[in-house]
């Protein structure tokens, strides 16, 4: 279903994520306030345990290996270059204001949403719990359905988790399609080969629902996926490529010499640091 909608052309996959962002967003934060008086301690009383068994290094070694899946969990990237074009088309000169404007409060929405409904389902949760959805490689909405064994709950979470996959799907799908397309033209023109469109564009099509419908009947760890993978490939492209391409490309010298580069350039470090310790300590 997800694939016919992506036939149907990149307007529509624009339009229909808009859709459906605000009811998604408003539901999120419903299930949010509808978790607080489920609030315990329980997490807290287990941390401060930890933290004072291991001397203070428990709680900075966690803090410091999360940041991968944290890169990861806020990364939207692929829709980025949908985005600008989009925006290039309807603001022509003023394009970059624009962006910078709608990215801006777009980033502390989800920030702001995301945040409260990730410390809405901790604080909900024991530790034990927390640890069994893990185990179970299943959403949070879906385990907080069978947790609490509500009817709102049981009807409203796997809507809301179905939602948040199809938005997911479909944002991430225009950026793989858009640089697997990339890759294969670059390739075949330094082979001089003759492109046909159509056809390579349904290769693409092809090899993309075959490689979702094998990840998803192999249905391995997606924490896994996203320490092992997903996080040391994200933090190269968020964080050190474009610092990288900003002291090396004439076009952005504009953006060099600022404070935020650092900051970039040193959680880019961090993350990519936290996942090589990961790999070699497992």
């Amino acid at each position: 279903m997800l694939m016919s909608i992506v036939r149907f052309g990149q307007d529509i996959m624009v339009k229909a994520m808009s859709i459906l962002v605000y009811p998604f967003v408003t539901v999120l934060i419903l299930l949010s306030l509808y978790l607080i008086p489920h609030w315990s301690t329980a997490l807290f009383h287990q941390t401060t345990a930890s933290v004072e068994a291991s001397g203070g290094h428990g709680f900075m070694m966690a803090m410091w290996l999360i940041i991968p899946v944290m890169v990861f969990s806020f990364n939207h990237s692929p829709i980025i270059s949908t985005f600008a074009v989009t925006q290039k088309q309807k603001y022509g000169e003023y394009a970059d204001k624009k962006c910078c404007r709608i990215m801006k409060f777009s980033h502390l929405m989800m920030v702001a949403t995301v945040m409260f409904f990730a410390f809405s389902c901790v604080l909900s949760l024991s530790p034990a719990n927390l640890l069994e959805a893990k185990q179970q490689n299943i959403p949070i909405l879906s385990y907080l359905a069978n947790h609490f064994n509500t009817p709102l709950l049981a009807y409203a979470a796997p809507i809301v988790a179905f939602v948040a996959i199809c938005k997911s799907f479909l944002g991430h799908y225009m950026g793989a399609s858009e640089g697997l397309h990339g890759i294969l033209v670059k390739y075949m023109r330094a082979k001089n080969k003759t492109i046909h469109e159509k056809g390579l564009q349904q290769s693409i099509v092809i090899f993309m629902l075959i490689s979702c419908w094998l990840v998803a009947t192999i249905n391995p760890s997606i924490l896994g996926m996203i320490e092992m993978l997903g996080g040391p490939v994200i933090a190269m492209l968020l964080f050190i490529m474009p610092m990288y391409a900003i002291h090396r490309v004439p076009a952005l010298k504009k953006f060099r010499g600022t404070v935020a580069n650092v900051f970039v350039t040193l959680i880019g470090l961090v993350a990519i640091s936290a996942i090589l310790f990961s790999l070699f300590s497992s």
